[in-house]
């Protein structure tokens, strides 16, 4: 029993190739995974600092570009705005000298050029500023488009009661003073009115005029409601909303008549809140109302910032206005990823970009300075590879675990079936004759190589027992013939001295008779005899055999065999007896299938080197796909019967011995055998 790994004998190093080739092939996936990522950091590495440094030439005169616009000019002019509290939001320095409020297609136009509106989702849009010239006086600009449902609803004069009425209120607060206006809507068409504005104080009721109040001749106003609406009754029309509102600040007031600088420099302290009231008290428009999407402001610059890129702004003084880098640096990046990505071969850009350049706006001076860091593009790449290193890794842990998987449940097993089976056929080798046994009981499993050892253990058992009943088969078929020739050839011998002359036609087929038991005598079987047969070829007139055959035929029991093709000799290399006795079995199988009174036919032909006889009977023909199989030893004859099958394998076997071969094929009418013979000089 072969299983000890101890006792089997070593395999040959090409055993062991495709082995060795499969776990190089792993390594080289492992090893080309790393590789392939590295070389695509170190090529994207490259990527991002050429398009950094190509870019970086461009980026500052786009920036520059984007605050020489109106809204960057906002941006530029309210770069210390504070940002709005409860008491209200601060007015924008607008980068115009004064918006002309009485018409309302300009006073759009400011707000469209410069930006300055406040957004809501709704469609709501705000722009509350102060002008940059101070002979436009100490006023706050406002500027607002709504839709706007229903009839508008004025207030006639002398009424004081608002409700029930459009109506403006805006509260003004400064450390220096503080406001409230409540600005009713009196028609002067239906779509169009003006507002005049009440001073009131901050405590009193917005909706409730005092006795004799007056507006304010300051205080301007005016509401379009658009004429057009595509819709049924009701519809919402887009309305705009335009004011000069007066701020209760005496020193601006006289700083404006002295021409001074504009704004004054505490108009960070001032807080605006604007509301527009519906018939109804319901407000329809209010600055502080939440959700608002502010103007440009210097700090939206961040969006258009590369990685490692730094803006400055500076204004009059030494101490930037803003400064700005772009967003998302603060990705999380394993460090050794990043020195790793600072090692990887690529172009270095010598030390940080820098680059800057002035604008002019309103008598104003400012200064951009933009600095470029690359070491920044590392840790961003760092940080976009962070997110794909578990990816990797999973593919690295796949690869390892399929090779695990294949060097232990199979390589491993297989490497033991193999030197296994490598014994069993060392020892086969050693002694043909018996068949050791193969334990796999270790290597059975469900899988396939486990099915694979169980069905070559099952079939080896088989073949062990099968081989057993064989040598016990051929021991009794061997004491078989022995009987059989011994029985026959002492009367044989005494038929052979009674036909003793050589011209006596009889002798032959006696001589035939003994070649046949000489061959079996002592052999264990048919297919023994065959293999051992030998042939003893000489010059041979096929013509004159093919007729000789023919006229002998008869007195075989085979009647109307006709030979053609053989009016001239032609030459041949063959053994006239086992020729004979192949085309003896041929005769008998077509004398067997032929319809009864239809010839056998011997046609004698030429193919170059070769001589071709064609031994054709009518009949039914053999079914294709038994022709492949039919000259094998007991394959010739399908239907059984006392036939044993033997007569087309002995005579392609006696061919073979003579150089020469046979085929079959079916024709039209039935079958035809070619016999083919190697033609002498």
């Amino acid at each position: 029993m072969i299983r000890h790994f101890d006792k089997l004998p070593r395999l040959p190093l090409a055993a062991f190739r495709r082995r060795v080739l499969l776990r190089l092939v792993f390594l080289a996936l492992l090893v080309g995974s790393a590789a392939l990522a590295l070389q695509l950091l170190t090529d994207e590495k490259q990527r991002q600092r050429d398009a950094f440094e190509a870019g970086f030439r461009g980026q500052l005169e786009v920036l520059a570009e984007r605050l020489r616009h109106p809204s960057g000019q906002l941006a530029l002019l309210n770069a210390e705005r504070p940002a709005p509290d409860a008491e209200g939001g601060v007015p924008l320095r607008l980068p115009v000298g004064a918006i002309d409020f009485d018409d309302p297609t300009k006073a759009e136009r400011v707000m469209e050029l410069s930006g300055c509106a406040a957004r809501w989702a709704d469609g709501r849009e705000l722009c509350m500023g102060l002008g940059q010239r101070a002979s436009a006086g100490a006023v706050v600009y406002a500027v607002a488009r709504l839709p706007l449902e229903g009839a508008l609803q004025g207030r006639e004069r002398g009424a004081l009661q608002l409700a029930g009425l459009h109506r403006v209120q805006v509260r003004v607060q400064h450390p220096q003073g503080r406001q409230l206006w409540s600005a009713p809507l009196e028609l002067l068409r239906e779509r169009r009115g003006q507002l005049p504005g009440f001073a009131l104080p901050l405590a009193a009721d917005p909706d409730q005029l005092p006795p004799k109040a007056r507006p304010d001749r300051d205080f301007r106003a005016w509401l379009w409601q658009d004429e057009a609406c595509a819709d049924a009754p009701g519809c919402s029309r887009r309305a705009l909303l335009s004011l000069r509102i007066p701020l209760p600040l005496e020193a601006w007031r006289e700083a404006a008549r002295a021409g001074a600088a504009w704004p004054p420099p505490d108009w960070t302290l001032l807080r605006l809140q604007l509301r527009l009231l519906g018939p109804d008290g319901s407000v329809l428009l209010d600055s502080a109302a939440p959700g608002a999407q502010a103007p440009l402001s210097l700090a939206a610059l961040r969006t258009q910032l590369r990685a490692g890129e730094r803006l400055r702004v500076f204004g009059a003084g030494t101490q930037p206005l803003a400064t700005l880098q772009a967003e998302g640096g603060d990705e999380p990046a394993y460090p050794w990823l990043t020195r790793l990505i600072r090692r990887l071969p690529a172009a270095r850009l010598e030390g940080p970009l820098f680059m800057q350049t002035e604008l002019q706006h309103e008598g104003r001076s400012y200064r951009l300075a933009l600095e470029g860091d690359p070491r920044a593009l590392d840790r961003k790449l760092a940080a976009t590879a962070t997110r794909y290193t578990l990816y990797f890794a999973l593919l690295a842990g796949a690869i390892a675990l399929a090779w695990l998987i294949v060097e232990i449940g199979l390589l491993r097993r297989m490497a033991q079936l193999t030197r296994r089976a490598n014994a069993l056929t060392q020892a086969l080798q050693a002694k043909p004759d018996e068949l050791p046994a193969l334990d796999v009981a270790d290597l059975k499993g469900r899988d396939e190589l486990g099915i694979l050892a169980g069905s070559l253990a099952e079939l080896l058992a088989r073949s062990r027992e099968h081989l057993r009943h064989e040598q016990i088969r051929a021991v009794q078929e061997r004491e078989q013939w022995h009987a059989v020739g011994h029985e026959i050839m002492s009367p044989l011998q005494s038929l052979l001295a009674l036909h003793a002359q050589d011209e006596d036609p009889s002798r032959r087929y006696l001589q035939r008779m003994q070649a046949a038991l000489q061959l079996l005598y002592g052999q264990a079987s048919v297919g023994e005899a065959l293999a051992h047969a030998s042939a003893q070829r000489e010059r041979l007139d096929l013509a004159a055999f093919l007729r000789e055959v023919a006229a002998n035929a008869p007195f075989a029991g085979i009647e109307q065999v006709v030979a053609t093709g053989c009016e001239s000799p032609c030459w041949v290399f063959a053994d006239p007896l086992k020729l004979e006795d192949a085309l003896t079995h041929l005769l008998n199988n077509a004398a067997r299938y032929r319809p009864p009174g239809t010839p056998i036919t011997l046609a004698l032909s030429q193919a170059g080197e070769q001589a071709v006889v064609a031994v054709h009977n009518q009949g039914p023909q053999i079914a294709p796909e038994r022709l492949p199989s039919l000259f094998e030893l007991g394959a010739s004859d399908a239907e059984g019967g006392p036939h044993r099958g033997q007569g087309l394998a002995v005579a392609r076997a006696y061919l073979a011995k003579m150089g020469g071969a046979i085929a079959v094929r079916n024709v039209a009418d039935g079958v035809c055998f070619e016999l083919r013979l190697q033609r002498a000089a």
